[in-house]
């Protein structure tokens, strides 16, 4: 019997190769007159009562046990404080075509550990995948690693490799353990109350109280488009897409983003795209395709 070809999928994924590709721009116009807790604390506070808004409506808000709401709470640590926290403090010093340059290693290390874990076997494709990828990362800093003394700098790159790491863990943990589709919006919503008080609590303690009257009309509405795209949009795509495909087949768009995120740091914000990062982008994302292709990719539904 033949497999029909899944157009909610295939917009899914489309969804999430765009939108967040376009939302490492969007971070870096936010956290210019933002502290970056305050900018991710107030994007999934938007976030959150947006789909509690659209739960109401269709009236699907309720408890999902407690259970489900532990899985919830920790894949809110991991994908929405750490990764999305720390890739937003990162970019306050780091440009945003190489925070999302770093953060496009993410699929080598969701195949590490999918190996490791045993939810995928091992293959000499896959790690000559890595090993290119990783000379990627080698390049970029060859001729800069000077750069890491200075303090700025250096805790944007440590932010963002605490960002991969968290995202990672979050991913082969979504796979692992996932759940129906139609609960995704409701799992977001706990996801992203839950991210938005401890984010609002760590803008507290890092930038204390918050001076409204400094923050540009730009960053702001950066923020909600964050919030709508980056957060309510882009989350669901992904999740969704979680459900249907493996973690390493999704987190292949992550060079989709890198390269939409490389184009629009260089065309609005004026970044610098040197040979270096030129390079760098080749070597990661023939890494992260070599690692991933199947000779008989597709997207379907059986």
């Amino acid at each position: 019997m033949k497999s029909k070809i899944d157009l909610k999928l295939i917009l899914a994924l489309f969804g999430v190769a765009l939108i967040w590709g376009t939302t490492y721009l969007g971070i870096r116009v936010a956290v210019e007159s933002i502290p970056a807790w305050y900018v991710t604390a107030i994007r999934q506070a938007v976030a959150s009562l947006i789909i509690l808004i659209l739960l109401v409506k269709q009236k699907e808000l309720k408890w999902i046990g407690w259970s489900s709401f532990k899985r919830q709470i920790l894949l809110s640590i991991l994908m929405v404080v750490i990764a999305n926290g720390m890739t937003t403090v990162a970019e306050k010093t780091i440009p945003s075509g190489l925070a999302s340059l770093i953060n496009a290693t993410s699929p080598l290390l969701v195949f590490i550990g999918c190996v490791f874990l045993g939810i995928q076997k091992a293959s000499l494709k896959g790690f000559v995948g890595v090993f290119i990828g990783f000379l990627g990362i080698v390049f970029i800093f060859r001729d800069g690693l000077n750069d890491l003394l200075e303090p700025g700098y250096r805790n944007g790159i440590i932010s963002l490799i605490i960002a991969v790491s968290g995202w990672t863990i979050g991913t082969i943990y979504s796979k692992k353990h996932s759940g129906k589709p139609q609960y995704i919006f409701l799992n977001l919503f706990y996801q992203f109350v839950f991210s938005a008080i401890i984010q609002l609590g760590l803008a507290k303690v890092f930038s204390g109280e918050a001076d409204v009257s400094s923050w540009k009309t730009e960053s702001i509405l950066a923020t909600v488009y964050l919030a709508v795209f980056g957060s309510v949009l882009g989350y669901f795509c992904y999740h969704y897409a979680l459900k249907k495909v493996s973690a390493s087949e999704v987190s292949i768009l992550t060079y989709f983003n890198t390269i939409i995120a490389i184009f629009l740091g260089w065309l609005i914000l004026n970044e610098e795209v040197g040979l270096d990062l030129i390079v760098a982008t080749v070597l990661i994302i023939a890494g992260v395709f070599i690692t991933n292709y199947k000779k008989k990719a597709e997207v379907k539904v059986t």
